[in-house]
């Protein structure tokens, strides 16, 4: 038979639900910074973007023997589509995390269902920060146009260790250790039966 357990603060749970929040946050906060950055030092890193697709920073050892300079994109356009593309994928996860986190921090005492609604957003934002840091700046700019063999306009350390970080936090998110109901099983007249409490 269901017991549920009024939500109580500074229990476990509450600081599980609390660090989930505030790791969230983080994840929102940072991307925060890195849209303003893109934003209003626009040049500086468009720069970055239109010498990857452009392929024309590999190092000279690498670039004599490379045969994949063919796949390289010089059209300006085409930078600024893909960079405005960037920096609307982190608006993205900057909203998606900052609205998850304010909404966990408000449902600290809320009914697990309740609760759990609350980290819809945030395992959107941390997913498109894979998608984005993974998928675009690694596979796509990584491999694909050879970002790796650039002596100063390589980002894949940077993405690695951002994808580490939030690989890490949306694991943590949607692990369900967050939960306010605890399941028991006890006999009754020879019959195991559950019992929330």
């Amino acid at each position: 038979m269901a017991h549920p357990t009024p939500a109580r603060s500074f229990d476990t749970t509450w600081f599980i639900r609390a660090s989930k929040a505030l790791l969230t946050f983080t994840v929102g906060g940072f991307a925060l910074f890195v849209v303003f950055g893109n934003l209003t030092d626009y040049w500086t890193n468009f720069n970055f973007v239109s010498h990857v697709f452009a392929m024309d920073a590999q190092k000279p050892s690498l670039r004599e023997v490379s045969n994949i300079n063919y796949r390289s994109v010089p059209w300006t356009w085409f930078h600024h589509l893909a960079y405005v593309g960037v920096i609307i994928t982190e608006a993205a996860i900057m909203v998606s995390c900052l609205v998850s986190a304010w909404k966990q921090a408000r449902a600290l005492r809320a009914p697990d269902a309740v609760y759990r609604e609350t980290k819809k957003w945030g395992v959107v934002g941390c997913t498109l920060g894979l998608f984005l840091w993974f998928f675009g700046f690694q596979a796509v700019a990584g491999e694909w146009f050879g970002m790796w063999m650039n002596e100063t306009w390589n980002g894949i350390p940077d993405a690695v260790r951002l994808c580490t970080y939030i690989g890490g936090v949306l694991i943590y998110l949607t692990l369900a250790n967050d939960r306010l109901v605890e399941t028991v099983v006890e006999k009754t007249g020879g019959k195991k039966a559950v019992k929330q409490s």
